[in-house]
């Protein structure tokens, strides 16, 4: 073997685990690394925050399923990463951050940047590691991609001290590879039970969530539910598990993001089978009311997850892939597929006479419409970024998805700020596709300096802001204190020009205040990204006490039932 710089090696590691994209913030600390990039085939996107680094980073990973990586100095850009480390251990997304440190010799006398990130990112990461010693390097980032990717994914820090970095190794990238990653596989006996369930049930459903999508298992998951015609339900995190156009699709349930017939079905269902779905709050609601008259398969690739929120009826650890392949095996070995039942009919009615509508002319532009045109406008294959907020709400709430990793939002964590470097990363990993942000007035100010990133290096991505320039989803939570939710500047009514923030970055934007104007704002956004290579901003003026439709539990969903002879029907099958 070669001895070579320690940081060579980790560079060569990098290439052979598939990164072809890094984001981050050079700084004295982590030079040596950041010298043996140069000659790589790595390409770095220097970005003007590490928050804005991560998140860039996480958008990368969920489009290819790969681990992001970000990199940093010491000191602060290591605590400038907790939220994205934070947000990508909530959502289950394999991400490395790499820090810069002081010298292992002044690390206990109050150095220059000098602070104790390992202890700091433990609690939001899956692994937190200082590299010691220089013979460890390439081994400790292959650990730190395998850990990254196992079992339920997630962030790992690696921090590097500068002299440990100036080390040399043995090393050959020849006789190294990536370490492999189980995908452990189920119990025959639990697969066996839980089709037993399924065959009992009459009105079961089957709930996938993000699992699903990170494990590429969607087409698993339909082949399995158009084999059995069982109806399937997404959270938010398993948008684009299945299409929204399927006849089996049955909606979303939850309290917040939600469709009215998804919750509906839920509600009438006696049978879930979720796959890769953790119970969140914003799903469940009332555990009361969700537990109510159903039994519930929870498959989880982490044992430690079932269980955690209630006890199922049936819980099997395994791999969401090989988990619906034996289900669809079992079930194959069961019986031929099946024909559309009286349960699935009673779905399909309750999705065409529960629809909220969305064509509203009314000015201001109510949000409904947004997405309306949004629907119609961006193909199947456009991939959307979207964070926290009334508009996340609305947009589970009237976005349609139809394909896997095309839908990506910050769901556990919720960072403001998230969407514009995250779409960053996204249209890094894949040039080739439409990607459009879709973000609150005041989350485009958490990061918007991102932009002038995105303009730097021509990422050319379509930014549509739902601006009710109002802290609307704090203002709808009647917080019992005085306090002032506009968005307002001191010269004057409203918040900041956003049209004029972004022609400042050397980049086009629109504002639209008419709801007809919209199509064609949308037209020439996508036109004039693509043109120019760069970020455009479609500024829409929505109505200010627009409100999302929640209920404080699943229950509220029965004041929305239209049609009362589809509730007391027989649709057992």
């Amino acid at each position: 073997m070669n001895r070579i710089p320690c940081m060579e090696a980790v560079v060569a590691v990098l290439e052979s685990e598939g990164v072809d994209t890094v984001f981050g913030i050079p700084g004295a600390a982590i030079l040596p690394l950041y010298a043996a990039l140069q000659n790589s085939s790595i390409r770095h996107i220097t970005v003007r925050h590490e928050e804005g680094g991560t998140h860039a980073a996480d958008g990368w990973a969920r489009v290819t399923g790969n681990a992001g990586v970000c990199i940093g100095t010491s000191g602060p850009a290591g605590t400038n990463m907790i939220t994205g480390l934070y947000t990508a251990m909530a959502d289950s997304i394999p991400m490395i951050c790499v820090t810069g440190q002081a010298a292992t010799s002044k690390l206990h006398q109050e150095a220059f940047q000098a602070v104790d990130i390992v202890e700091i990112a433990r609690p939001v990461t899956k692994w937190a590691v200082q590299l010691k010693e220089p013979a460890q390097a390439p081994w400790v980032f292959r650990e730190a991609f395998r850990i990254a990717r196992s079992g339920r994914p997630g962030p790992v820090l690696i921090d590097l001290p500068i002299d440990v970095q100036r080390g040399t190794c043995l090393y050959d990238r020849d006789v190294d590879a990536p370490l492999p990653v189980e995908a452990p596989r189920p119990l025959p006996r639990a697969v066996r039970k839980a089709m037993d369930l399924l065959a009992e049930a009459k009105r079961p459903v089957i709930l996938a969530g993000g699992g699903v999508v990170i494990a590429d298992a969607c087409d698993e998951l339909r082949a399995l539910a158009e084999h059995l015609q069982v109806p399937v339900q997404v959270t938010l995190m398993g948008k684009g598990a299945f299409p929204e156009d399927h006849p089996l699709f049955a909606g979303m349930p939850g309290i917040q993001t939600q469709t009215r017939w998804g919750n509906a079905a839920f509600l009438d269902s006696d049978l879930v089978l979720a796959v890769g779905a953790r119970f969140g709050d914003r799903h469940t609601g009332d555990l009361d009311v969700y537990r109510r008259g159903r039994k519930f398969v929870h498959v989880d690739i982490e044992p430690m997850q079932i269980g955690r929120v209630f006890e199922p009826d049936l819980g099997i650890v395994g791999h969401a892939k090989p988990v619906l392949a034996d289900l669809l095996a079992e079930a194959r070995g069961r019986s031929g597929p099946k024909e559309p039942g009286k349960w699935v009919r009673k779905v399909s009615d309750l999705r065409r006479t529960m629809t909220r509508r969305d064509d509203f002319d009314d000015v201001p532009i109510k949000p409904p419409r947004v997405f309306k045109e949004i629907n119609e406008y961006f193909g199947r294959d456009t991939t959307f970024v979207t964070a926290i907020g009334l508009y996340q709400i609305w947009s589970g709430q009237f976005q349609t998805t139809y394909l896997p990793r095309r839908y990506l939002v910050c769901g556990q964590a919720g960072p403001l700020g998230w969407e514009v470097p995250a779409a960053m990363g996204v249209k890094c990993a894949h040039p080739e596709r439409q990607v459009v942000a879709v973000v609150g007035d005041y989350s485009f100010q958490f990061l918007m300096e991102e932009v002038a990133v995105a303009a730097q290096y021509r990422v050319p991505f379509v930014i549509v802001m739902i601006n009710n320039e109002y802290l609307g989803l704090i203002r709808q939570a009647e917080i019992p204190y005085d306090m002032n939710f506009a968005v307002d500047l001191h010269y004057g009514e409203g918040g900041i020009d956003h049209v004029k923030a972004m022609e400042a970055f050397g980049c086009p934007a629109r504002r639209v205040e008419l709801p007809d104007d919209l199509p064609g704002a949308l037209a020439w956004a996508s036109a004039e990204s693509a043109r120019e290579r760069l970020p455009v901003l479609v500024e829409v003026m929505v109505e200010r006490e627009a409100n999302a439709a929640m209920g404080p539990s699943l229950d509220a969903v029965k004041e929305f039932e239209p049609l009362p002879e589809l509730i007391t029907a027989d649709w057992s099958d």
